[in-house]
């Protein structure tokens, strides 16, 4: 007997080929039907034949037909791959977004702890205003939309839910022409609504040394490229904080803790936006 119970419990649990399953006219789905599909024939073989003769026990009606001895381990091991099955759907609905902070050093936290860098304290704001969200600080320091362009792939290999895009500055620094910058910004945006994530784009404006024929030709890139693919845009990430000493590093370049909270305090309500939904 021992041997028979064993080779049944190897049977009624090996793996279902992932396909519908009828019982008659009612379409069993996989997943938690198939759970409750099998709990019913568990429950079938393990019942006392309603049509079988009884017999009297003081006031009772007792089946002379008693349960199979396994189907009590069958039941507890129904019972357990039933609570499992609902607990991992329980996750899964509660799975917290994904937001990917892809950019350069303005992104990364050059000069400032891991703690005080845009991205953890834009989840921190996030969090305080109700709005579970994970911000992945993917920022590269020294980075060019070239640079982006290169590793975005890896980047989007964890599929996040939405993308904060914020390349351009290195660019603009250095003198890059302004048809490669939007080439390049063009094609990462491609790559990034393919996946299906949503993209918030955070502009860069060029300094005024290159000449305003330059800064013409840079700083319309942004607007450009959010008509024209239907995505928010931030127009420039530094607002506020740009040119102030008491809001950035001694480079004049890089926010300081001050500056990051005012980059936070001007970008977190358009990222909460964007993760409820909201347009």
């Amino acid at each position: 007997m021992a041997r028979r119970a064993a080779f049944s419990t190897r049977r009624l649990f090996r793996p279902q080929p992932a396909v519908p399953v009828r019982i008659g006219d009612a379409h069993v789905d996989d997943g938690r039907d198939a759970v409750q599909f099998r709990t019913a024939q568990f429950r079938a073989a393990c019942s006392p034949d309603p049509q079988a003769p009884v017999a009297m026990q003081g006031n009772h009606a007792r089946s002379h037909l008693k349960p199979p001895a396994r189907c009590g381990s069958f039941g507890a091991v129904l019972a357990t791959a039933a609570l499992l099955m609902v607990m991992t759907a329980g996750q899964a609905a509660a799975r917290v977004p994904e937001i990917l902070a892809f950019g350069d050093s303005l992104t990364a936290g050059f000069g400032l702890p891991a703690s005080g860098a845009f991205p953890a304290r834009l989840e921190a704001r996030l969090r305080e205003q109700g709005v579970e969200a994970k911000v992945v600080n993917a920022g590269v320091s020294g980075d060019t939309t070239a640079g982006g362009l290169a590793r975005l792939d890896w980047a989007l290999a964890d599929k996040p839910d939405f993308v904060i895009l914020a390349l351009g500055a290195n660019d603009a620094l250095r003198g890059i022409d302004p048809g490669t910058v939007r080439h390049n910004l063009d094609a990462i945006i491609d790559k990034i609504q393919a996946t299906g994530a949503k993209l918030l784009l955070l502009g860069m404006l060029a300094p005024p040394n290159w000449g305003e024929t330059y800064q013409h030709d840079f700083d319309s890139i942004f607007p450009d490229l959010a008509r024209a693919h239907g995505v928010p845009l931030y127009p420039f990430f530094l607002e506020g904080v740009a040119m102030n000493p008491q809001l950035n590093q001694p480079d004049g370049l890089h926010p300081n803790e001050k500056g990051v909270a005012v980059l936070v305090d001007h970008i977190a309500p358009l990222v909460a936006k964007l993760v409820k939904g909201q347009s």
